[in-house]
């Protein structure tokens, strides 16, 4: 089979098309063939070995020291069921699946992996019957980081949330899953993101090059920095007594509850993945290249020939 592996930390160009051999499912585990990935800002840190100062030797202890332990990138996934163990009873062959490869020991840069039917860290379900293949692998990052810490802020009905970084992935999704407990969202984001932040459903928005977020007169229950990029005592400026900070610096859990939740959100069309761009996985090199620039809006989705 085709998968992407990179022997070394670097740019775009470490990464390489390579024939391997097909995984075969342990009792355990299902055989996905991968329909779709996508490049996540994990996918490009690892990449390039780009950690935060305080974390960095941590990180490359955990992830590899002088090279990757992980050859296979790519964090999440969507496909279809091939084989599956003998000890598999939640999947059957010819299910579309959607979910993570969170502390695999592969990713979903591949025509093929192996995924255990449930594990401690990442997640796997039938995929929303609505959405695409592409959709549904854009779906479980972005969506449960959102999720989790929207519920570690307390979210509920009618609270009033300002999503700063609002056109990314996780933005993007934050601002969906706000407006389905039916709160008002303003989104901050550049000039250009405007009207695709509006699309997602948001109330406001705050153009940054424009606008200091901390200077507008309105207070908000929940500021939800969803690009790391600002910081607590900034967004206290704006916060309610009672207000909540969160962040996606701040530690988050894969939940099945969760993906199950995206699910149901998703079915009900109350959430929808944007798509930026889609690139085979032929130009995997290409799809890194336009991650690092810091411009994509929602989700990079890399298409795996069926």
């Amino acid at each position: 089979m085709k998968a992407v592996l990179y022997q070394k930390y670097g740019p775009p160009s470490v990464l390489k098309v390579t024939a391997i051999e097909k995984p075969i499912p342990k009792d355990h585990e299902i055989l996905v063939k991968i329909h779709a990935a996508t490049v996540t800002s994990g996918d490009v840190r690892l990449r390039s070995s780009d950690f935060p100062t305080l974390f960095w030797l941590p990180a490359r202890l955990i992830f590899g020291l002088f090279k990757p332990k992980k050859k296979i990138l790519g964090h999440e996934l969507s496909g279809v069921v091939e084989e599956k163990g003998k000890d598999v009873t939640r999947f059957n062959i010819g299910d579309e699946v959607f979910g993570t490869t969170t502390m695999l020991g592969t990713g979903s840069y591949a025509e093929y992996i192996c995924l255990p039917e449930q594990w401690k860290h990442g997640v796997v379900d039938v995929k929303p019957t609505n959405l695409s293949f592409n959709k549904a692998a854009a779906l479980p990052i972005g969506g449960m980081t959102a999720l989790f810490l929207l519920e570690k802020a307390k979210i509920s009905k009618g609270k009033s949330v300002l999503v700063y970084g609002a056109s990314g992935s996780v933005g993007s999704y934050a601002v969906q899953i706000a407006k389905s407990f039916s709160s008002s969202v303003t989104g901050v984001c550049s000039t250009s993101n405007i009207d695709m932040v509006k699309s997602l459903g948001a109330d406001k928005t705050v153009d940054y090059t424009q606008e200091d977020y901390a200077l507008l007169e309105e207070t908000f229950d929940i500021v939800f920095d969803a690009v790391g990029k600002t910081s607590k005592s900034k967004a206290k400026k704006v916060l309610k007594n009672n207000g909540v900070f969160v962040s996606i610096k701040m530690l988050t859990k894969e939940k099945s509850e969760d993906l199950l939740k995206l699910k149901e959100l998703a079915e009900e069309g109350k959430i929808k993945p944007f798509i930026d761009k889609s690139y085979p996985l032929e130009d995997i090199v290409s799809a890194h290249t336009y991650v690092d620039r810091g411009r994509k809006k929602g989700n990079v989705v890399i298409e795996i020939k069926v």
